[in-house]
């Protein structure tokens, strides 16, 4: 029987638009076979390696890069299957790493802080252990937490697929708002706009390591100073998810943000701003090269009853 092909990608002219309005400069590396694209904020302060969500194009990441270009240089990586960068062979959480490897020797970033959100945060983590690049730290915000023997990942491949079918057929901001009602109205066009530069399989291949690569066979081996901030109310990092972190690399610090799902920086955007702004400016003080401090416990300030 023959099979449809995968539907392909595409980046609308009013998508490409937008990068009018983003005060960054792209910029273009390669890993292996693979064109990545990032978008570089510039400046001399140390770079920050921003590495986004399964469905997250580096523009999606515009409104929190720019928040922090007074602390550091922020450079948002369109991971693979994303954005204006090419497919791969392969999404797993180790091309990834090599893929984030790349840019920073590519563009010759020296000794940066990583900073990733989601699928972004397993990334940073698997980079931080490989040490494959220097880095001086690590902020990690809401990681997957499922895997092997630890339960399905909360949202279901089936609602990543409806949505980039939506994206393809022609999506809008109001579209978007049925699903993330809360979400500032530019970030809902952004969405709309860019979802459909994903391409399925680097989704599906992403969803399908979320349940089949274990993010603790790697957390307890990323080296300190390290950070870990989770959504009070996240159903992808849970109460025991966030005390078994705590116990299995306790030099990591970890913070709650009160208000805030999985979507951390969308649905508590101050409060979620302030904390890791908070956590970057630890990592670049006096003591950035020296040992750890121990962590701050879950429950220990803003966790609220999910």
């Amino acid at each position: 029987m023959r099979r449809d092909p995968v539907p392909q990608r595409s980046v609308p002219q009013a998508a490409l638009a937008d990068l009018a309005d983003v005060p960054a400069t792209s910029r273009w590396v390669r890993s292996g076979a693979v064109r990545l694209h990032a978008l570089d904020y510039g400046g001399d302060l140390p770079p920050l390696v921003v590495l986004p969500g399964i469905t997250s194009p580096a523009v999606t990441l515009d409104f929190l890069a720019r928040e922090l270009t007074d602390l550091v240089r922020p450079v948002v990586l369109d991971v693979r299957g994303r954005g204006l960068s090419d497919d791969g062979e392969g999404y797993g959480v180790e091309e990834y790493a090599e893929d984030t490897e790349a840019l920073i020797d590519g563009l010759g970033l020296e000794r940066p802080l990583l900073f990733g959100h989601s699928m972004g945060a397993r990334i940073a983590a698997v980079v931080a252990v490989r040490a494959k690049a220097a880095v001086r730290g690590a902020v990690l915000a809401d990681p997957p937490m499922s895997g092997p023997g630890r339960g399905p990942y909360p949202t279901g491949l089936e609602t990543f697929l409806r949505q980039l079918s939506e994206a393809r057929r022609g999506t809008d901001a109001d579209e978007v708002a049925a699903s993330w009602p809360t979400w500032p109205r530019r970030e809902q066009e952004l969405r709309a706009r860019w979802l459909s530069s994903c391409a399925e399989q680097a989704v599906v291949g992403t969803h399908h390591a979320f349940e089949h690569e274990d993010f603790f066979a790697w957390w307890p081996r990323v080296p300190a100073p390290v950070t870990l901030l989770y959504g009070a109310d996240s159903q992808v990092v849970t109460a025991a998810g966030a005390e078994e972190a705590a116990r299995t690399n306790p030099a990591a610090a970890l913070h709650a943000v009160p208000g805030a799902g999985h979507m951390i920086f969308w649905d508590a955007p101050t409060d979620a701003l302030a904390t890791l702004r908070t956590a970057l400016s630890v990592l670049l003080g006096p003591t950035e090269t020296g040992p750890g401090q121990p962590g701050t416990r879950p429950g220990s300030g803003s966790r609220r009853s999910a």
